[in-house]
């Protein structure tokens, strides 16, 4: 599966649906999941069961990820980004470095299989805010 560089909805990222090519790419350890994101609310409801309360915060979040049962994720409503991820259905996303490295734009090309630069260019930004569902509560992890 290709890796895509991309300017994601929060920061420049790598993009893939292939877990262990952005475990190489960025240097780290298999037991850290990815953050999944989708394009399609059909498609994450289809992957992942989220508590009927907080359907409407995930349908209108914007640059927010969400963990539910260890699994996290990003609904991504920015229409630049949404393109990339749609005939895909879903795809991992991680920010475009070495793990525990700032962003190198050489590295990050060179590793890639395709580089998608729009008229936003490739810059790292602030990263998603995270919260935590739980059956019961909503919880703040960045």
């Amino acid at each position: 599966m290709r890796v895509f560089l991309a300017q994601t909805d929060t920061t420049v990222g790598f993009l893939s649906q292939n877990p262990q090519r952005l475990e190489e790419i960025k240097m780290r350890k298999g037991n850290k999941p990815f953050l999944k994101v989708y394009s399609d609310l059909k498609i994450l409801r289809n992957d992942i069961r989220i508590p009927n309360r907080y359907k409407r915060l995930i349908r209108y979040a914007h640059k927010t990820t969400f963990v539910v049962k260890n699994q996290a994720f990003r609904y991504v409503n920015d229409p630049h980004h949404s393109r990339l991820i749609q005939p895909y259905g879903w795809l991992y996303s991680t920010s475009a470095n070495e793990s525990g490295k700032c962003y190198d734009s050489d590295f990050c090309q060179f590793m890639s299989d395709y580089v998608i630069e729009d008229f936003r260019g490739l810059s790292e930004k602030n990263a998603s805010k995270i919260f935590l569902l739980t059956q019961t509560q909503l919880k703040q992890l960045r």
